[in-house]
């Protein structure tokens, strides 16, 4: 029987336990937050005023978590208001509440005794069918319910959550012995589709599956730093992006989790794992007396990189010489690999590069991805049941790009094979099997677009197991060619009458600037939707949605002059997303990631937006000196004009708020905030799972031609004129000579104004949206024309920040 989750309760309201509540809240989940009642009253309790039984005094510490969760960077909340849905308590005074909870969730310190005892007491009150869970981050599951009831031992599990919460995909689910299969399911279904995230199913093994493996990395990493004289900065150089990896590599990444955590979680692994194979959890001597010194880390202001202030107060990054112990200026390895691999997109190919290099990039590389191949082979069986656990374990735990046997694939197995055993290190004798019985990779992508990957226990191929819900666009092109492709942009057919508008830039595939390409697929995706198709969604699956404008065509274009070609990039641009609304078919636009300037235009010109949660979305032109020229402003003023309104209602205190929103670049720090800030509307739909977005707008769309779309009327605004933009005006004449804004700020914000309220006009003259695109036209080529502006484009091409001259 699924169970329910309705609503929840956290034990414990440190980082991790805060942070889990955090995100339940997101999920529109009421939660009950509750932690120790603090022994002792200390002197900022005394001052004042609190008694023991002061309920301020006795939720001191779910409070102080509470707090956390306001002042967490980056935001733990989608929205400071799903805060509401967090109640704050104790240990003894609200207990009982569990009662009352569908699922009760315990993040205290990582002590076995400790939670032993905690589940006791939560045995005694939870009701009948309530799940119970750990967020353990390696403590055996067998331990922790002994002597627990059969009922308890039944629902329970270990959830595994990773910090934070909120930003990091990996839920690792490890059920019991006594674990019923529907509470198992129920509990991934719900951090599926409900927390939007990735569930791996992991085993009662040491440290489970991510940290297994990705702190077996990092150990071999500060071995062979140690053993073959390489320093902090040259090691990150070589394992973050190079070996397609994050930017905090593997030094920056301690410094983040913090050096005790690392330590503890060695322990785990050397002591509850013995029989493990070229155990590297020996700590170095220079580490140790890191951690006894204090230097943990970011949290103690120190650790193998630490920030120095100089006279003037610029920031200087140091990093520790582990050799001298002291901190001097960070560097990077110079090495040709290195530099070759800066300019590859595709992990794959950076990962082959440099392990394949012969300098010092390619010499620590390659043991240090052969031992970790080998190891994680090794645990195939233990720790999980499938390669493809581990795989995304890695991928969603640690943020690689690709999990250990996707880069295996890469590398080419048999190849790798053979070099790892010319090197004396053999992997599981499953792998040499294998390829013994002719199969080639882990994964493979059938004729009919089946992904399939190598089952260990069968000695056979089987289909990647894959919900229904998730379509993946790939595979989709693999089955049938897409119905328009220009090499930028794609039109895939989804099935059902439904069809796909996918970006695939080549010269920026992360950030899909709008090019003309771009928009030449836009238009023709609503041209072949309008013939073959009855509805249309705009989504790809890549990074990001799209950074906005192509930068820098257009400053090359204002620079030499080209105005009638600047004036034709616009004027495509702004037909092309207004010719989405006026579109037969609907179309649902699915952003996600930066959806800035362009980006968003494209998204509000949908008919409907199914944003993820993670969608950062912001008409943010006025940071590089410019103005929204794709319909914004247009689309801004639609949705927040009542076109049922009284007519010649000059609409100021609206337009204000638009005008702020624009002019100071305003951007959602998540779909719930877009909404907040008016980029979403009422019928918009904020998706938690990014493995469901693209199925969502599918039925969004499908939905809306299955109700007899019609094309909205074009529609007229009364706007404030001539006196509104005084008003702005006078306001940003305020701000200048207070020195709050530039000169130049002044100007960009004195062209939104005149395009927000209509220009010449007056409310009794209302404006078409014609006459909004012409305005925006007129200013976005205006400020093309400003030194300030290409000062401000090429600080943020070079730099990728705003220059605020």
């Amino acid at each position: 029987m699924p169970h329910s989750i309705r609503n929840a309760a956290v034990l414990g309201a440190g980082v991790m336990g805060s942070g889990i509540a955090a995100h339940l809240a997101n999920a529109g989940v009421p939660v009950l937050l509750l932690d120790m009642v603090p022994r002792e009253l200390s002197e900022e309790d005394q001052a004042q005023g609190l008694t023991k039984e002061d309920p301020r005094f006795r939720n001191k510490l779910a409070a102080k978590g509470l707090e956390g969760i306001f002042k967490s960077k980056p935001a733990a909340l989608y929205s400071k208001k799903a805060a509401a849905l967090i109640e704050i308590g104790n240990f003894e005074d609200d207990w009982d509440k569990l009662g009352e909870r569908d699922w009760i969730v315990e993040a205290v310190v990582e002590r076995l005794d400790i939670k032993q005892s905690l589940f006791e007491r939560v045995d005694g009150v939870r009701k009948a069918h309530s799940l119970v869970s750990s967020n353990t981050s390696g403590l055996s599951l067998e331990g922790m319910v002994e002597g627990r009831s059969e009922s308890f031992r039944k629902h329970f599990l270990i959830t595994h959550f990773f910090n934070p919460v909120r930003y990091m995909r990996l839920l690792e689910i490890v059920a019991g012995p006594d674990t019923e299969e529907d509470v198992v399911s129920s509990m991934a279904t719900f951090g599926r589709q409900r927390l939007g995230k990735g569930i791996v199913y992991g085993r009662d093994t040491p440290n489970f599956v991510a940290n297994r493996i990705g702190v077996y990395g990092m150990a071999q990493t500060i071995r062979r730093m140690v053993e073959m004289g390489y320093q902090v900065d040259e090691v990150d150089s070589v394992t973050g992006p190079a070996l397609a990896r994050p930017k905090s590599a593997t030094f920056t990444t301690a410094d983040v989790v913090g050096l005790d955590v690392l330590l503890h979680t060695f322990g785990t692994t050397r002591d509850g794992a013995p029989e493990d194979e070229g155990q590297p959890y020996d700590v170095p001597p220079f580490l140790d007396e890191m951690v006894k010194a204090g230097a943990l880390g970011r949290k103690a202001g120190a650790g193998f990189y630490k920030l120095e202030r100089g006279p003037k107060g610029k920031k200087t990054k140091l990093v520790l010489d582990w050799q001298e112990g002291s901190y001097r200026p960070a560097g990077r390895l110079e090495a040709e690999s290195l530099k070759a691999v800066s300019k590859m997109a595709d992990p794959r190919q950076r990962i082959k590069t440099v392990v394949n290099a012969d300098d010092r990039a390619g010499a620590f590389a390659w043991p240090l991805v052969r031992d970790t191949l080998a190891y994680a082979s090794r645990r195939l069986g233990e720790v999980a049941g499938s390669v493809i656990d581990i795989d995304r374990a890695l991928r969603w735990g640690f943020t690689w790009d690709l999990g250990p046997f996707e880069i295996w694939d890469a590398l080419g197995v048999a190849e790798t094979v053979e070099r790892m055993k010319a090197d004396g290190v053999a992997p599981a004798a499953w792998v040499e099997a294998m390829l013994e019985a002719g199969g080639e990779s882990f994964y493979r992508l059938t004729e009919s677009a089946t992904q399939e990957v190598w089952d260990s226990a069968s000695g056979s191929y089987v289909t990647v197991p894959r919900p229904a819900e998730v379509l993946v666009l790939k595979h989709l092109k693999k089955a049938s060619e897409a119905v328009y492709s220009n090499p930028n942009a794609s039109l895939v057919d989804l099935g059902d009458g439904i069809a796909c508008l996918e970006f695939h830039s080549q010269v920026q595939p992360t950030l899909n600037p709008v090019d003309e390409q771009i928009t030449e697929a836009l238009v023709r995706s609503v041209e072949i939707a309008e013939k073959d198709f009855r509805g249309l969604v705009i989504h790809h699956q890549g990074a990001n949605f799209s950074a906005g404008a192509n930068l820098m065509g257009v400053l090359q274009a204002a620079k030499g002059g080209q105005w009638e070609t600047l004036e034709g990039l616009v004027r495509g641009f702004q037909a092309a997303t207004t010719g989405l609304r006026a579109s037969r078919v609907p179309v649902v636009a699915a952003p996600f990631g930066f959806t800035f300037g362009g980006g968003a235009e494209m998204a509000l010109g949908a008919d409907r937006m199914l944003a993820h949660a993670e969608t950062y979305m912001g008409l943010v032109e006025a940071g590089v000196g410019l103005v929204p020229g794709g319909g914004g402003h247009l689309f801004l003023l639609e949705r927040h004009l009542d076109p049922d309104a009284k007519p010649f209602n000059d609409n100021l205190p609206i337009v204000q708020r638009l005008f702020e929103t624009i002019a100071m670049a305003k951007a959602s720090s998540s779909g719930e905030e877009a909404r907040e800030l008016g980029f979403l509307r009422r019928g918009d739909h904020v998706e938690m799972d990014r493995d469901r977005q693209l199925w969502s707008a599918k039925r969004m769309a499908a939905a809306l031609a299955d109700l007899g779309y019609r094309a909205p009327l074009p529609r007229s605004f009364s706007l404030p004129g001539r006196a509104g933009i005084s008003t702005l005006e006078m306001g940003l004449h305020n701000m200048k000579i207070t020195h709050w804004i530039s000169e130049h700020d002044a100007k960009v914000a004195s062209c939104v104004a005149r395009v927000l309220c209509g220009g010449d006009t007056t409310p009794r003259r209302p404006v078409s949206e014609q006459d909004i695109l012409d305005l925006e036209c007129e200013a976005f080529l205006s400020l093309c024309g400003e030194e300030k502006t290409h000062e401000r484009i090429e600080h943020m091409l070079q730099t990728g920040k705003p220059l605020r001259n």
